[in-house]
């Protein structure tokens, strides 16, 4: 047995996690009751992404020692995993009080609080884990990004350069100094932290994601659309609906005042059109920015299949746009412009065809529906010249919709 777990942590050491599984599950046959071994299953299965195979082990072993810190740490993890956060920091502040002296319990609590927003909270706990542990770079990094969100760069970037005094080739640390210094506004910094990251773990994604994101701030216009990201992300979920909310009613009010004051007309009319842009350019500038990064050398290599398919899908969108506005400038028929139209409206939900949603496929499935109904109301307006007709309100109605229905789960994602 002891030749065997020793096995074990040999391949996981080297990653080979799913010849560690096989391993597990072959000793588990012997003694299925076996805590250790069972706490080793949920750690294989959770760095595998098998998270019902990680939550059954890890619950199987609880009901046998209940009193067992580490599984409540590991039970925590399983529901991070599920994005859980509420239950991850349950079951972690039980590790806690079983074992109040773990610094990886209160690094992983400070994690947490990090994700919930609770920055203040989340910094008490990572500086709590690093008195028990100084060395501890979970502690480091959850400690260097939680600064970062404090607007105090000049300690988060020496907490995590004491991180990578600790392990210099540590990709997870090196990807989070990217991630930082990205947020600070430094993207050329930050390219060489992402890039040692892949050199030392080339399939990590959030490195290949912060390398991408990189890249694309080398455009000023990126980079202000990543202030905005970043500034949104780090607002709780009604200071976010606030600014959403609010942005729509002052448009409004402009638009308002512009058409009841003809004198005022010339100069708000303009702000008008620029802000609507402008909020119209934060749903479409990702998958844009990702449409030209395609055609970069290096950074055609970190988007994945759903990013490319997406930026190609704007770019039939758009297409439709110019078509649309190329063949009203030649002819003056007025049915050109509800093509044009269609492109352009379409770029927005198309941009999130493929966002994660409780319901699988769930906005895919809107896409198909919006897309139906747009080029129904073309026909029509195609066929008897009528501009707007029962389907070009449908459309019109569905896309209000999914504005709001986006932002929710957009909103709902970031604050668990």
């Amino acid at each position: 047995m002891s030749e065997q777990l020793s096995r074990v942590h040999l391949l996981m050491g080297q990653g080979r996690y799913n010849d560690a599984e096989v391993l597990i599950k072959d000793m588990l046959s012997l003694d299925a009751s076996d805590i250790y071994l069972l706490s080793l299953l949920a750690e294989v299965s959770l760095q595998l992404d098998k998270v019902d195979v990680a939550k059954t082990a890890v619950d199987r072993a609880i009901a046998s020692e209940p009193d067992n810190s580490y599984l409540f740490y590991l039970k925590s993890r399983v529901c991070l995993s599920e994005d859980d956060f509420q239950g991850a920091e349950r079951y972690v502040k039980q590790a806690i009080s079983l074992d109040p002296s773990d610094a990886d319990c209160f690094a992983l609590l400070a994690a947490i609080q990090l994700s919930r927003k609770q920055y203040d909270e989340a910094l008490q706990s990572a500086d709590k884990a690093l008195e028990l542990d100084p060395e501890n770079l979970f502690a480091l990094n959850t400690r260097s990004n939680t600064l970062i969100k404090l607007k105090r760069p000049e300690e988060s970037f020496a907490t995590i350069e004491g991180a990578l005094r600790e392990d210099p080739n540590n990709y997870y640390t090196h990807a989070n100094y990217g991630w930082s210094l990205l947020e600070n506004g430094d993207y050329k910094t930050a390219r060489k932290h992402f890039k040692e990251a892949l050199l030392n773990n080339p399939n990590y994604q959030y490195a290949q994601t912060g390398m991408s994101e990189a890249i694309k701030a080398g455009n000023p216009i990126y980079r202000l659309f990543l202030k905005y990201s970043f500034f949104m992300q780090n607002l709780t979920s009604k200071y976010q609906w606030g600014v959403i909310i609010g942005f729509f009613f002052i448009t409004k009010m402009l638009r308002g005042l512009a058409e009841n004051s003809p004198t005022l007309q010339p100069y708000l009319l303009p702000v008008v059109v620029l802000l609507t842009m402008l909020a119209f350019s934060t749903w479409i500038i990702e998958p844009v920015g990702n449409l030209f990064l395609s055609f970069h050398p290096y950074g055609k290599y970190l988007l994945d299949k759903r990013e490319k398919l997406t930026s190609k899908f704007i770019a039939a969108c758009f297409a439709v746009f110019v078509v649309g506005i190329v063949l009203f400038a030649i002819t003056g028929l007025d049915k050109y412009l509800i093509l044009g139209a269609f492109g352009f409206l379409m770029m927005l939900p198309v941009s999130h065809i493929f966002m994660p949603a409780k319901f699988k496929h769930l906005f895919l499935l809107y896409n198909i529906i919006l897309a139906a109904l747009g080029i129904g109301a073309i026909a029509i307006t195609f066929a008897g010249g009528e501009l707007f007709n029962g389907l070009t309100a449908l459309f019109s109605l569905a896309f209000f919709a999914f504005q709001l229905a986006a932002n929710y789960f957009i909103i709902s994602k970031t604050n668990r």
